[in-house]
């Protein structure tokens, strides 16, 4: 499912599949996640299956946070983890203060998946949402 022509990459993340999509062509539902006092706004947002989905990450702190969405088992991976940064996996965005990042994402399979920040104390602090999926 790798299409050159729309520059799509899918990875597969414990069986739950991401795309970075690159296609001008191709529709894309667009919304943006705040970040601000070390909590996500909105909390909750909702994509569709199937379809791209670009995301703007703002952070508006004066300190570095990262945006992880996937399963309980990638959260897992990362509450445990030692990645001190996140540049390649559409799904794993670290906003470094005072900045802005885009990525873009695919879900094939419907669900709630939660978006967390792992940096120490961030997600019991409640810098947790949940991006729908139907």
């Amino acid at each position: 499912m790798l299409s050159t022509r729309g520059g799509l990459l899918l990875i597969a993340t414990l069986g739950l599949v991401f795309g970075a999509c690159a296609s001008a062509r191709g529709a894309s539902t667009e919304t943006t996640i705040g970040i601000r006092y070390s909590h996500f706004a909105p909390d909750t947002i909702t994509a569709r299956a199937g379809e791209p989905l670009t995301i703007t990450l703002r952070n508006d702190d004066p300190i570095e946070h990262e945006w992880i969405v996937g399963t309980e088992e990638v959260h897992e991976r990362h509450r445990t983890g030692t990645e001190p940064y996140h540049a390649e996996v559409p799904s794993e965005v670290t906003v470094p203060a005072l900045s802005t990042r885009v990525t873009t994402l695919t879900f094939a399979e419907p669900g709630d998946y939660l978006y967390i920040c792992h940096l120490p104390g961030h997600e019991a602090y409640g810098m947790v949402g949940t991006l729908h999926v139907e």
